[in-house]
């Protein structure tokens, strides 16, 4: 299942595919994840695992899959935390009670995505959540209920120049369909009618400013995410927060412009 937005970028139509299912990210065949991997480097075990074993990891699943799976803890719905309420028996959580990255994905399935069950997109979503957990945001959910994971599975041809996760952002925010106007312009700027401060997206962040005017990537905090080495809505916002848009920091004293500009 997919679903199809189309929005102005510098006048030019774009077409975006939001990924209701992680069905065209990857088809693992008859080879399961991991599979050539040893035992070890997950579990603590040498070369076998037995049913008594499994449980016991050498670290939480979210370092251990984050080892492969880069900042996906951070583009993604949370995960390491005792959930309010029981999940469905088909969402299993660990030994401490945790919801996990196993409780959505089968780490060692050969189904695409590694996805437990049949459900996908708002399906399966509200295998754990009602509906009135959506309701209070601004989209109503819409934007969660495409992927578990921002940006998953869209690829985009070359004449794009924005990451793939500001343009699913842009899926729903753009001049026509989001009250707050917040479109990209033809020279590649962000620009927001609610009165937020305007910005270029798309472009890469220096490794070095020869001008000393920004700061060296390498002194950036992590949680100024650039994808692909570009400036990105998630630069400076956090997904899968209950306050729409909330700042990866506070902009007190233009605390966060200050992160890149050195001024």
């Amino acid at each position: 299942m997919f679903s199809f937005r189309g929005f102005l970028i510098g006048g030019i139509g774009v077409l975006v595919i939001g990924v209701i299912s992680w069905g065209v990210l990857a088809d693992f065949g008859a080879k399961p994840h991991l599979a050539g991997i040893s035992c070890g480097k997950c579990h603590l075990s040498d070369t076998t695992v037995s049913p008594a074993q499994a449980k016991k990891l050498v670290a939480s699943q979210e370092v251990i899959c984050g080892s492969c799976h880069a900042k996906a803890l951070q583009l993604s719905h949370p995960s390491g935390f005792v959930p309010q309420g029981k999940l469905p028996a088909g969402y299993p959580v660990d030994w401490k009670g945790d919801l996990t990255c196993s409780t959505c994905h089968e780490v060692h399935g050969t189904n695409p995505g590694l996805l437990r069950g049949d459900k996908r997109g708002k399906a399966l979503c509200l295998s754990c959540h009602d509906q009135a957990f959506f309701e209070h945001m601004k989209d109503t959910g819409n934007s969660l209920q495409q992927s578990g994971h921002l940006g998953a599975g869209i690829t985009l041809g070359s004449q794009i120049a924005i990451d793939p996760i500001s343009l699913q952002c842009m899926g729903c925010h753009n001049g026509e369909s989001d009250a707050a106007g917040v479109r990209v312009d033809r020279s590649g700027v962000m620009r927001h009618s609610s009165g937020a401060a305007n910005h270029p997206i798309g472009i890469l962040y220096p490794a070095f400013s020869r001008s000393g005017d920004l700061r060296p990537r390498s002194m950036l905090s992590k949680k100024i995410l650039l994808p692909g080495g570009k400036l990105s809505c998630v630069s400076c916002h956090q997904v899968y927060k209950k306050q729409h848009g909330q700042l990866v920091m506070s902009n007190n004293g233009s605390a966060l412009c200050m992160q890149c500009h050195n001024l």
